[in-house]
């Protein structure tokens, strides 16, 4: 019976141990997610009549959220922070997906309908039967899960549409989540104080390879618009070897060049990332 004893002691020890060991790697409260999509695919009229030549708004939405995460609480907050990024406003935190999106449509018809009576004016203008083509608008917002493990969640949210002008338009955004503390990530839960200048370089670095620039300043020569507009700018996600950037258009280059993406290693990060930081716990000591 002691002998018994002991054995279950030693083995609650050991089980002690390796909890303690994952949570300092990051892994601790580690469990799988479910997700799910709501799709949206419809045309919105401009203007009352059901007429199908007359200016609509071609909508397309697909909204990939958590169903299943840990417990109730931590799923909760995860689906506050997709809610949150998807739709860009932390109005929508409090509502459940499909919540959150029908609100997200109702108020993106009510303000493209809001357009109508410009739409007769501009219409009486340019008189005829001539049509002013501006008004036919579209929307089309998705997002992706890029990196995922016990740890650690990046996913990008996708956002393409025209509103009138020349032409549309394109942007990313990504979300990085720490999935034991469920907060999301910034540059500061990466690198040590004074990491700016150090990342800029290296950012600027890696552009002038991608590039074929021989100096920095050269990188005007195929574009950009000035040095002092590449910067880190918290657009980022991760993965197992590199924090990937992205820059949307007209943030540091014309909009023909589109967005600009850029990867730096950790390996080239070491003597800025924070000792006990996000990447070292995750990926550098694994």
């Amino acid at each position: 019976m002691q002998i018994k004893t002991k054995f279950s002691i030693l083995v609650l020890l050991a089980g002690i141990m390796l909890v303690a060991c994952n949570d300092r790697r990051g892994g601790a409260r580690s469990s799988k997610i479910d997700f799910d999509s709501i799709v949206v695919a419809h045309h919105i009229p401009l203007l009352q009549e059901n007429d199908t030549t007359l200016p609509y708004a071609d909508v397309k939405v697909s909204f990939t959220y958590p169903v299943k995460f840990r417990d109730n609480e931590s799923l909760a907050r995860l689906q506050q922070i997709f809610n949150g990024t998807f739709f860009a406003n932390s109005d929508y935190d409090t509502f459940t997906p499909q919540e959150a999106l029908d609100r997200y449509l109702n108020e993106y018809t009510e303000r493209y309908q809001s357009l109508s009576n410009s739409f007769y004016e501009d219409k009486a203008r340019i008189g005829g039967e001539k049509m002013p083509s501006w008004y036919w608008y579209f929307m089309n917002n998705s997002n992706k899960i890029l990196f995922r493990n016990d740890s650690l969640l990046s996913y990008a949210v996708e956002y393409s549409d025209y509103e009138g002008g020349a032409h549309g338009s394109y942007r990313i955004t990504y979300t990085n989540i720490d999935l034991n503390n469920l907060v999301t990530l910034s540059e500061e839960d990466l690198f040590i104080p004074g990491y700016f200048k150090p990342l800029t370089e290296r950012i600027i670095a890696r552009l002038m390879k991608a590039y074929e620039a021989s100096a920095p300043d050269s990188l005007l020569l195929r574009g950009f618009f000035n040095l002092e507009d590449i910067v880190p700018n918290n657009n980022f996600w991760l993965d197992k070897e590199n924090i990937h950037y992205s820059y949307n258009q007209y943030e540091i280059a014309p909009y023909a060049m589109g967005v600009i993406d850029v990867s730096v290693p950790y390996s080239e990060l070491s003597d800025i990332l924070l000792p006990d930081g996000i990447v070292t716990r995750f990926f550098k000591e694994q």
